[in-house]
């Protein structure tokens, strides 16, 4: 049975990958505050595992033991849509988080590769295609690195997979998942898969399910054919019109 860490997991993208991930019955780690919804959610299933606290405060020496022997970490973290979670600390929530996990799966030095899942967004450009989106799109970015900060840690947390991690590395694989404008759907539905965005980010956004994200971060930890095509990519996902 494999085994997979995730962090972000009572977001409402969070949520529907730990049922996902349960369902193929994966060993599931998460941590959670005391007061997340998650909580008691899954409870009684024997392949989940819910730790007490805040991937935030948790050290180095504290997140090695619920890495070791993991094959995959998922992320679906992301800043709350209020104005703390938009402007207050921490503004490198998913950055930092990124990178503590590299840090501590590097320290580990486990004998296979693990796979870091990276749920991210349109709005970020890969920069080692590179990418060129329509000037409209890229003149509001340029003001959103100014004004919003969660827009700003979400590109410096694909870079550091891009750029410290690359596609080399020895002990870390990785995958930067990026939806267009998420929607509520109770059902995965038919989607596609882009390398790059087909659409205007700004202007002409797409749609795609979480559940669609769910399903297609679940699948890259348990399909290694579907991982060996989109490894060390940054795979863009629509829901299929």
């Amino acid at each position: 049975m494999k085994s997979v860490f995730v962090v972000g997991a009572s977001g409402a993208t969070g949520k529907l990958l730990v049922a996902d991930l349960l369902a193929r019955e994966f060993e599931v780690t998460v941590v959670v505050r005391s007061s997340s919804s998650l909580r008691g959610t899954f409870e009684g299933r024997s392949n989940y595992h819910e730790v007490t606290g805040s991937i935030t405060e948790i050290s180095d020496d504290e997140l090695r033991p619920l890495l070791k022997g993991c094959d995959a970490v998922l992320s679906c973290l992301g800043h709350n849509l209020t104005f703390k979670g938009l402007f207050g600390k921490p503004r490198r929530l998913v950055a930092d988080t990124v990178e503590k996990v590299c840090r501590v799966v590097e320290a580990l030095t486990p004998d296979r590769k693990i796979k870091v899942i990276l749920m991210n967004t349109t709005g970020n450009a890969n920069r080692d295609i590179p990418e060129r989106p329509p000037l409209s799109q890229r003149i509001v970015v340029s003001i959103l690195r100014v004004l919003l900060p969660p827009h700003v840690d979400n590109e410096q947390a694909a870079d550091i997979l891009r750029t410290r991690i690359g596609r080399n590395h020895a002990l870390i694989e990785w995958a930067v998942v990026r939806p267009d404008g998420l929607t509520d759907e109770t059902e995965v539905s038919a989607y596609t898969l882009h390398p790059s965005p087909i659409r205007n980010a700004i202007f002409d956004a797409g749609q795609t399910s979480r559940i669609n994200v769910a399903n297609f971060m679940a699948n890259l930890a348990a399909d290694p054919t579907l991982w060996d095509t989109w490894k060390g990519q940054m795979p863009v996902i629509y829901n299929k019109a």
